[in-house]
């Protein structure tokens, strides 16, 4: 079970990698520099703050784990989603719009950034192993492999106290998936674009929620995808030897096994020009 790729991250304008050697790539917009990561070493994960696709969303920011448990982190900084110099013993890492989260080896939770929905409110969780940011929730699977969800509820997107078995989570703006140990994906959040659309899927290792679609990966390295494709984002069933994907706002990313990136959706901002990409590689 792959649980959630942290070799890939997909935002609103710009896409990440995680390359082998512990280098960091990023394409895109990088307007508030969220993609200056070329100086990056030593990193073991990604991620970055998705945002819904409007008129008004854009700026973003990104997250690298360092293997010796520090945080780095370059991008928009209005509300203090960046200021994670200071974390340390840190195993896994989320970000999603204006905050960030970092799990630590005792299975408690750091966070920083915008709170006014209560996503930040994790510091009571403790004997967590996933995490995941959407827009304005932030989700989370406990060892026992039930969950925890935490801010904006407007839609039912953090009704996930009655999951178990679970082995990955993923955040999108109005939803949230889960995806069990018996390779079955569970959903809930707002049904209108049919990113919740995930009841007969079957034999999935690795999922991941976008603004408003929902992709993940069988057994087979196949990929499957529901929800909204007015960018072409769910235009995935061509893609082969798949090991990892990333859903941003408007466009998905794919890890093959052989460490190159395929990539559907918006490239507006040449989010999706990844075609140059090698090496990347699940720690």
């Amino acid at each position: 079970m792959l649980a959630n790729s942290s070799a890939l991250a997909a935002g609103r304008r710009h896409s990440v990698g995680r390359r082998w050697d512990g280098t960091v790539v990023a394409v895109g917009n990088s307007a508030a520099a969220e993609c200056r990561v070329e100086r990056w070493e030593d990193v073991v994960a990604v991620a970055v703050g998705n945002v819904h696709t409007a008129t008004n969303t854009g700026t973003s920011h990104t997250v690298g784990l360092r293997s010796d448990g520090t945080v780095l982190a370059t991008g928009w900084n209005g509300d203090g989603q960046c200021d994670v110099a200071g974390w340390r013993g840190v195993t896994a890492v989320a970000a999603g719009w204006r905050r960030t989260l970092g799990l630590l080896a005792n299975g408690r939770v750091l966070a920083v950034g915008r709170s006014s929905e209560g996503q930040c409110d994790v510091q009571s969780w403790r004997e967590m192993v996933v995490l995941s940011c959407g827009d304005w929730h932030s989700v989370g699977v406990r060892s026992d492999g039930s969950a925890l969800a935490a801010g904006n509820n407007r839609r039912g997107q953090c009704a996930v106290e009655g999951w178990r078995d679970l082995a990955a989570i993923s955040a999108g703006y109005l939803h949230t998936v889960g995806l069990r140990t018996d390779g079955r994906a569970v959903a809930t959040g707002d049904r209108a674009t049919g990113a919740c659309e995930v009841d007969e899927w079957k034999d999935v290792v690795a999922l991941s929620a976008g603004s408003y679609h929902t992709v993940g990966v069988t057994a087979s390295g196949r990929v499957i995808a529901a929800g909204d494709n007015s960018y072409g984002q769910c235009e995935v069933v061509d893609w082969r030897d798949i090991v990892a994907v990333a859903a941003g706002s408007t466009h998905t990313l794919g890890l093959r096994a052989n460490g190159t990136v395929v990539a559907a959706g918006n490239n507006a901002d040449r989010q999706c020009e990844v075609d140059a990409w090698s090496g990347i590689q699940l720690p």
